[in-house]
């Protein structure tokens, strides 16, 4: 094999995949340096993609020319789409996934895409020459040189499971840690913390009594992927049940030999994902907590028992699995455990996921405190694309919050950081309206054509739509019904397109694809509001306009306060609009700054002052 790459990535979780293909796609020479072949694309905890807010994820990688989607739609074997009752700000598709077919597929993309290798091996440290990412070495003495390198190390820097009292050295079940990079990353200055997951027992399918479970079938299969193709595929039902009063009986008796009680785990855990033991604990007036039984795949037994992580030892999760109905004769074929890692903390990243301490170094997923395939296949695909940028000498691209849910993901990464696992959820968008799952092809598939991740064809295709929408919306504004124009009957709640389409215009809009007729409905349903949020963007974007300097001197400002001289300076915002975002920044202090760039830039800030004042 040869040494020398333009980029490489070190792991093959959801985070790396993105990254390598989207650098190789854009023509660069990549190397994938990952612990095992067969852990590639490895869904190390749930069998499922998407959901809440992660679903508008899927579909933005998707947009920007990525793989998760195409890899979820060959592969499910259930699909729903979430909140589909409730407004279009809030859907959410998620499908159950066959977790081996699914690694399979993102296995065989990446052993098909030009211009990337894959290496099997551990990597120990990051050769870095004049504050420059040169490359990586292997713990077996090998080397390999690049001009960017990425790191996508998921639970693996210093990991360690616990079951119990029992502490097992590695980065997920079978798996080693990775000690070396953790150290080398400590080496190089970097502010590093320790998090905690966690994953629930897997139980054998033939000893699970579904007669005492509610069977939770799937709905018609919709695309994650805008351009890929249909795949038909096996429907398989999930089930639920509930804890028992006895289940947290079981706990509460065991609480003392949890590590998460006892003291023994330091890392602090999501909270919005929280384990079995902190359920019964926070929530003791509950008589029972939900648990989704996921199957794992066609060929396999093992179901996912969703809803009980736990590191409870092994005699003690047997007893609170048998006290759930339908597992009284559970077989359990993989126990439950959580999981302590290092990460760094990602305000020492730019919004490019580019360190500040090392040129040509860039984090992705679970490294950056972040939670969940979703979130690590959209920091990866984004990292891929701006490694090949930097070795390019181009302007690095990045998205803002108004532009995709990536972008506030990033965002509140790189201005707030995080001191626990961080979830993305559609509250965290302030114009989630706008960046909605449905239309995230037409957001951002200019992108991902502009970097060379999305074919000619494709982006045809959406034009195509997007000439569709316009034609079928003009016909609702012309054509008329009872002197009342059809776009004003279709803004009445209890209208839709088909409604309207009967009234005129019915040879223009009965047979519009499904994806068409949704987006003329949501536009002309909402346009209203649309207008609104787009004011709101106006706004953002001017802030998001005015750039500070890199090297720009906080300290000698005075009159702002010393926690906001110390957080402007370690943070280094792009922007005013980062600089108002950034935790324990007053508006005072905003004015000092504006103040101060005033009497060095001229009216241009004194008219900005002014309208922030107004």
């Amino acid at each position: 094999m040869e040494s020398q790459f333009d980029v490489i990535v070190v792991g093959g979780g959801h985070a790396g995949c993105e990254a390598a293909l989207a650098a190789a796609r854009m023509g660069c020479r990549v190397l994938l340096a990952t612990i095992s072949r067969r852990t590639v694309a490895q869904m190390s905890c749930n069998p499922a993609i998407g959901g809440l807010a992660k679903g508008e994820l899927v579909r933005e990688v998707d947009a920007l020319g990525g793989q998760m989607g195409r890899a979820i739609d060959a592969s499910h074997i259930q699909f729903r789409m979430l909140n589909s009752g409730k407004g279009p700000a809030v859907r959410a598709p998620r499908a159950q996934a066959d977790m081996r077919l699914y690694q399979a597929v993102m296995l065989r993309a990446l052993d098909e895409q030009p211009f990337l290798e894959i290496r099997e091996g551990m990597v120990e440290r990051i050769l870095v020459a004049d504050e420059t990412a040169r490359g990586v070495a292997f713990a077996d003495g090998g080397e390999a040189r690049a001009r960017a390198v990425v790191l996508t190390t998921g639970t693996f820097l210093r990991g360690l499971m616990h079951i119990g009292g029992e502490k097992i050295p590695g980065g997920r079940r079978g798996d080693p840690p990775a000690g070396g990079l953790s150290a080398c990353l400590a080496s190089l200055g970097f502010e590093t913390g320790r998090l905690k997951t966690g994953t629930p027992p897997r139980v054998h399918r033939d000893s699970i009594d579904f007669s005492k479970t509610t069977p939770q079938p799937g709905e018609e299969p919709r695309n994650f992927s805008f351009f890929g193709p249909r795949h038909d595929r096996p429907r398989i039902p999930c089930h639920i049940t509930r804890t028992t009063g006895e289940t947290h009986q079981i706990i509460r008796e065991n609480l003392h030999r949890a590590p998460m009680y006892s003291g023994q785990i330091k890392g602090t855990g999501a909270r919005y994902c929280p384990s079995i033991e902190d359920k019964v604990v926070r929530f003791a007036d509950k008589s029972g907590h939900q648990v989704f039984l996921e199957p794992e795949g066609v060929e396999t037994d093992e179901y996912y028992c969703n809803g009980i992580a736990t590191s409870l030892p092994r005699e003690v999760q047997d007893a609170l699995v048998h006290s759930i109905p339908g597992l009284e004769k559970a077989r359990i074929l993989k126990y439950g455990y959580a999981i302590e890692y290092d990460y760094v903390q990602p305000t020492e990243l730019r919004p490019s996921l580019e360190t500040k301490r090392i040129a040509g170094l860039f984090l992705a997923g679970q490294i950056n405190g972040t939670s969940g395939y979703e979130e690590a296949a959209a920091q990866g695909i984004m990292a891929g694309i701006n490694a090949v940028l930097k070795i390019r000498r181009e302007e690095p691209f990045i998205l803002d919050r108004a532009e995709a849910y990536i972008g506030v993901l990033i965002d509140d990464l790189v201005t707030l950081g995080t001191n626990e696992p961080y979830r993305m959820f559609t509250s965290r968008a302030e114009y989630r309206l706008l960046l909605r799952q449905d239309n995230a092809d037409r957001r951002l598939t200019k992108y991902g054509h502009r970097c060379g991740l999305v074919s000619d064809e494709d982006h045809a295709k959406l034009r195509a739509k997007e000439e569709a929408i316009s034609r079928a919306t003009e016909t609702l504004r012309k054509e008329t019904h009872r002197g009342r124009t059809l776009d004003s009957i279709l803004r009445r709640p209890e209208c839709n397109l088909a409604d309207v389409a009967a009234l005129g215009g019915e040879r223009a809009l009965h047979n519009l694809p499904e994806d068409i007729a949704e987006q003329v409905e949501i536009d002309i349903k909402y346009e209203g509001y649309l207008t609104r949020q787009n004011a709101e963007i106006a706004e953002f974007r001017r802030m998001e306009g005015f750039r500070l300097p890199e090297d720009f001197d906080y300290a000698a400002i005075r009159e702002m306060s010393v926690e906001a001289r110390e957080k402007l300076s370690g943070i280094r915002p792009r922007s005013i609009g980062q600089a108002q975002r950034i935790s324990g920044v007053r508006a005072a202090d905003v004015t000092a700054l504006l103040i101060h760039l005033r009497s060095n830039r001229g009216e241009g800030v004194r008219s900005l002052s002014r309208r922030r004042r107004g």
